[in-house]
């Protein structure tokens, strides 16, 4: 397998299948009919694995890597499903922080151009399936399985874990998952099972309501993580982390109480090597620190909101690089960016990215001190001319942004 034969596979996979990460809403495919057929073709390895799974709004990406680190710190063998991928398509699909390999990703997309013609996935089912089928033959201890978009009907929502937790929950994908908490609240509460435990580390009474009531249905033992104080520290350092650190640790106490050998001490050194351990970046990443740059990939109002606070509490002149997809609504976005800063809005180089000459009018009114560019590396080039000693450029608003500029500019193993 030439590393062309591997590119043309992939771009094949990404063809082929409706692609929420390129095409949006008209991507999804919501039901499990089609993963529980693709799953009994490749022999249902999802039944082969111990796992958690983990959903939510924000967070659940930090807490799968967190949990993932601190399993492997207490010497498990590791799988890690996440998404979207920033850079590489392995990096959905790790075992101990090793992205998938490639040879498998080349063969197993082999195996998918001969499913019957009467299986039509998305791209994120073939991705899934790949996963289960990955960890499976390789063995694993345990696999952290993300959700990928809501949970209820979920392609992820066909496995039965150990344990399960959702991170927290708030306005993200209306336009699928319904337009009040309350409703996204439903469908996150769709991934308890029958007796699995939940981890809940959302606050707001509603959807502590609607969860529990959930489990409860479940007959599932219910955690509220937002009533647990812990003094770990960790290699995350988004202040947003705080609220993440304790559903991580009441997966590892769930785990615990089921058998599964893990000390304080491998609760110390996995929450303080995450990305150490499972190569995890794109939350308040620090790609360097002369120039002082930050990479966030909150995308939401609610991740923004404290990502931007975070940079307001910073004292530094700061150059903010920020791109949005089509389907996110930036009204409630702009009125809230940190002030003492300059702007350069770009807009992502996929299908979905949005052009920054769409939504001119609502900065001009911020008053915000701004200029439009077409390309992410584009505005890192301005910023980068403007730039004073001192000064903080940060890279975010969208997975999409995050991922070219560091496509562009990180030396990253393909």
């Amino acid at each position: 397998m030439t590393d062309q034969q591997y590119q043309e596979a992939v771009d094949w996979l990404f063809v082929q299948a409706p692609n929420y990460q390129i095409n949006g809403q008209k991507a999804y495919k919501p039901g499990l009919g089609n993963i529980t057929r693709l799953c009994d073709f490749f022999g249902n390895p999802q039944n082969k694995i111990k796992t958690v799974h983990i959903g939510g709004t924000n967070g659940k990406g930090s807490v799968s890597n967190m949990l993932a680190s601190v399993l492997q710190e207490a010497g498990y063998k590791t799988g890690l499903y996440n998404s979207p991928h920033l850079i590489n398509f392995g990096e959905r699909i790790k075992i101990n922080g090793k992205n998938c390999d490639r040879k498998f990703i080349y063969d197993f997309i082999l195996t998918l151009k001969k499913l019957p013609h009467d299986i039509q996935p998305s791209f994120f089912e073939y991705t899934t399936v790949m996963a289960f089928e990955y960890f499976a033959q390789n063995n694993v201890d345990i696999a952290i399985i993300e959700v990928g978009l809501g949970g209820r009907l979920d392609s992820t929502n066909i496995i039965h874990p150990e344990a399960c937790a959702i991170t927290n929950i708030d306005l993200d994908h209306m336009n699928i998952l319904g337009d009040t908490v309350e409703k996204i609240a439903v469908e996150k509460a769709g991934i308890i099972k029958e007796n699995v435990p939940v981890v809940c580390g959302d606050s707001h009474p509603s959807v502590q309501q609607i969860v529990r009531e959930k489990a409860l249905q479940k007959n599932a033992p219910y955690i509220d993580s937002t009533l647990i104080k812990v003094h770990y520290k960790t290699d995350l350092k988004g202040d947003y982390q705080q609220k993440n650190i304790p559903v991580a640790t009441e997966l590892i106490h769930l785990l615990q109480r089921k058998g599964w050998a893990v000390s304080e001490e491998n609760i110390r050194n996995g929450l303080l090597h995450v990305q150490e351990n499972t190569g995890f970046i794109g939350r308040w990443y620090r790609f360097s620190q002369n120039p002082d740059i930050i990479c966030d990939t909150a995308h939401n109002k609610a991740g923004l909101d404290e990502v931007f606070a975070q940079l307001e509490r910073m004292p530094q002149h700061k150059h903010m690089i920020l791109g949005f997809v089509q389907d996110k609504d930036i009204r409630d976005v702009i009125p809230n960016l940190p002030g003492n800063a300059e702007y350069y809005f770009v807009k992502p180089a996929i299908e979905r990215g949005r052009d920054p000459h769409e939504y001119e009018d609502l900065l001009i009114n911020s008053g915000k001190n701004f200029q439009l560019f077409s390309s992410v590396q584009n505005g890192y080039l301005a910023a980068k001319q403007n730039l004073k000693k001192e000064d903080i450029i940060f890279v975010g608003g969208s997975n999409f942004v995050v991922g070219e500029f560091l496509e562009k500019n990180l030396a990253v193993p393909q």
